[in-house]
């Protein structure tokens, strides 16, 4: 065992505090839901849906047989809804292939969607103690300072290089405690901006010797984040509202939306601009009220998405948006919707209030 496995065993045993829902967990099924809720996800925010989704589905079985929309409901909030896709189309796979049980084998877990190298080494070290290394942000950024390593780790190099170096320093007494220490210790310790002080690893850190800490790890590639402009226009007609589930390959897929138009740019709306685009776009003249219900913004991962809620009433359906279905508005809060139209939602009492 090396200098750094053996204070970072020492660091768990003694000062590692960490507490989290599924520390310690044996069972692949809740592993996994897991891993893949925290993947895009902060540990605070996850952990009331791993509790959601284990109280709902507390076995493979239950989440697989489970209606899409309802499992959509559960995730709603989390974003990256190829995540819950995944989740379903996996849970399904395994009862139909593998009889329910969660396949042992890292390679065969490599073949079930939503699932990647670092999934199932989670999975196969804590469900299985097979030595497979984790790597995640924080093993990327607690080996990269221990050992000043400056190949940037989102490159094919890079990857190889911290790839074995972490089974490297694994071993195979216990993955599973390995794993999880180092994960905690980049969660805890080795952070962003790091606890230097708390640090046992100072004297052997190269980052900290050299003055490296802020420099570390090294990405190669910037993301370039793309500007997109919404109106929701929520249309109601008595006690009915207009909405419509996205199919296509693009943001919100799977998720219910309101009438939506997107533009380059910010529109500036009016209570006359409003009215004109509707007689022009659905012939509809007679519109009453008009409420302008304020702006959204949701961060994604190559996306900024800006969102204007307008809140308006009709005095007779349209029958040009037919692919859109007409809802009691009281059944409105059960569809899942994205994360904008939710805090929207959460913010007006329109659709709580007896029409």
């Amino acid at each position: 065992m090396n200098q750094f496995t053996e204070r970072l065993l020492q660091w768990n045993k003694s000062a590692n505090t960490r507490s989290m829902p599924w520390k310690g967990e044996k069972d692949p099924y809740k592993i996994w839901l897991s891993e893949i809720i925290l993947q895009q996800t902060r540990v605070e925010q996850g952990r009331k849906y791993y509790q959601a989704f284990v109280d709902s589905y507390p076995s493979i079985q239950q989440l697989a047989a489970a209606k899409d929309e309802a499992v959509f409901k559960l995730w709603e909030g989390l974003g990256y809804y190829s995540r819950c896709r995944n989740l379903i189309n996996t849970a399904r796979v395994i009862v139909q292939k593998y009889n329910g049980k969660f396949p042992a084998h890292y390679s065969d877990m490599l073949k079930l969607k939503g699932i990647g190298p670092y999934t199932a080494a989670a999975i196969a070290s804590f469900a299985y103690n097979l030595p497979y290394a984790v790597l995640d942000g924080n093993v990327f950024r607690v080996l990269s300072r221990i050992y000043g390593i400056q190949t940037p780790i989102d490159t094919n190099a890079g990857k190889k290089q911290f790839q074995e170096l972490a089974v490297k320093n694994l071993g195979t007494a216990n993955p599973a405690l390995y794993n999880q220490a180092i994960m905690d210790f980049g969660a805890t310790v080795c952070k962003p901006s790091p606890i230097c002080s708390d640090c046992p690893m100072r004297d052997i850190c190269t980052a900290f010797k050299r003055n490296l800490i802020s420099h570390l790890p090294v990405r190669e590639k910037k993301t370039k984040k793309r500007d997109r402009f919404f109106t929701q226009f929520i249309i109601i007609y008595q006690d009915e509202v207009l909405v419509n589930k996205r199919t296509a390959k693009d943001v919100w897929r799977d998720l219910y939306e309101f009438y939506a138009e997107e533009s380059d740019k910010p529109v500036k709306w009016s209570a006359e601009t409003i009215r004109r685009f509707f007689a022009d776009r659905f012939q509809i003249d007679s519109i009453d009220p008009i409420i302008f219900a304020g702006k959204y913004k949701q961060v994604l991962t190559h996306q900024n998405i800006y969102t204007t809620f307008v809140m308006i009433s009709i005095v007779e359906k349209t029958e040009l948006l037919k692919s859109f279905h007409w809802k009691k508005m009281r059944f409105v809060r059960f569809l899942a919707f994205p994360k904008t139209a939710k805090t929207f939602m959460d913010e007006t009492d329109i659709f709580d209030r007896p029409m």
